[in-house]
């Protein structure tokens, strides 16, 4: 397996990292691996591809749990996603939130793939049994995070959507699998994404 998950890093360095991965890269990489082949080893290369272009994605390629924004505290997050949200570049957005609730707690976007909203965190703290309602910020842990990012997709918790509704012999459906996290948004990236990611599992 070690020189298989070398080949894989050195296949995908040069186009999806721009030749050069760093320690932070690699860590969240061989944290998503390691849980899926642990978890799901029936589980599908194509299927895989996707949950890493995913994490690519949502997390500008740094593949580390990230808050919405990229923003480096909640508060600094809240206040990027509040001026946007005044400026109208939110049009999506009916009710603000990331703002803070009665508790004092924030339920922007955290983690691989960006978890938000209260009821989200709920029912992501019953798929990995851990408290996300008590401390939202451990959606930060690596560990709880390629969680959250690889149930999430194989159960259909964020919009129904499994990951075997795409992938499933006889069908990759790269395009259609946003739809597992997102709708249609930036669809064909993550799908050019997930086909690159592809071609390097190959050999695992």
């Amino acid at each position: 397996m070690g020189r298989e998950r070398a080949v894989f890093f050195d296949v995908i360095r040069p186009g999806l990292f721009k030749g050069r991965l760093s320690a932070g890269q690699v860590k969240g990489l061989t944290a998503i691996l390691d849980y899926w082949f642990r978890h799901a080893p029936e589980g599908r290369t194509d299927a895989l591809a996707y949950v890493l272009a995913t994490a690519f994605h949502e997390t500008a390629a740094t593949m580390q749990p990230v808050r919405e924004t990229l923003a480096k505290s909640d508060k600094a997050a809240i206040g990027r996603l509040d001026a946007a949200f005044s400026a109208g570049r939110l049009p999506s957005v009916r009710t603000p939130y990331w703002r803070l609730d009665a508790e004092g707690k924030s339920w922007l976007g955290r983690g691989l793939v960006q978890l938000t909203h209260r009821r989200n965190y709920e029912a992501m703290s019953k798929v990995t049994g851990v408290d996300l309602l008590a401390d939202p910020a451990r959606a930060m842990q690596m560990e709880v995070s390629v969680a959250i990012l690889v149930e999430g997709m194989r159960r259909g918790s964020f919009t129904g959507r499994r990951l075997d509704h795409h992938f499933a012999p006889g069908r990759s459906d790269w395009v259609g699998a946003r739809k597992i996290i997102n709708g249609t948004d930036r669809a064909e990236l993550v799908a050019g994404y997930g086909r690159m990611f592809s071609g390097a599992l190959a050999g695992l």
